[in-house]
């Protein structure tokens, strides 16, 4: 029998967003706060978040902390836009994202910045305003 552990599932959590993707969202959304910065010293579940708010979450397994923070700020007012991993088979997705004002479905795989290759993954935009 063939080994499948990790088939849908990734070694790295900290996918960087595609400077054509951001580019093409902030022209739309003008976002003025990203809380998930490259920064290790940084916690974004810890503050308050921007009015207008871009978010590509580690990918790891407290990546449903970080929507449920994002769905918390939507609820006080603010707007989120995720860029995440397209997994509509988790509770995080059913809880939160399906509550979403829009989502959309990236067609293909992205190409991560820094990545040669395409993520192992499907992703979506959600966008909660």
């Amino acid at each position: 029998m063939k080994n499948f552990k990790g088939l849908m599932t990734s070694w790295r959590s900290d996918w960087r967003t595609p400077k054509i993707l951001f580019d093409e969202l902030n022209k739309e959304f003008v976002f003025d706060f990203d809380p998930c910065p490259n920064n290790p010293n940084f916690d974004g579940l810890a503050i308050s978040w921007g009015k207008r708010n871009f978010v590509n979450p580690p990918y790891g397994r407290q990546i449903g902390l970080w929507i449920k923070k994002g769905y918390e700020e939507w609820q006080k007012g603010n707007m989120v836009v995720f860029l995440i991993p397209s997994r509509t088979d988790t509770i995080w997705w059913h809880d939160f994202i399906m509550k979403a004002t829009e989502i959309r479905f990236i067609e293909g795989r992205l190409k991560f910045s820094e990545y040669h290759n395409s993520a192992p993954f499907p992703s979506a935009i959600a966008i909660f305003k």
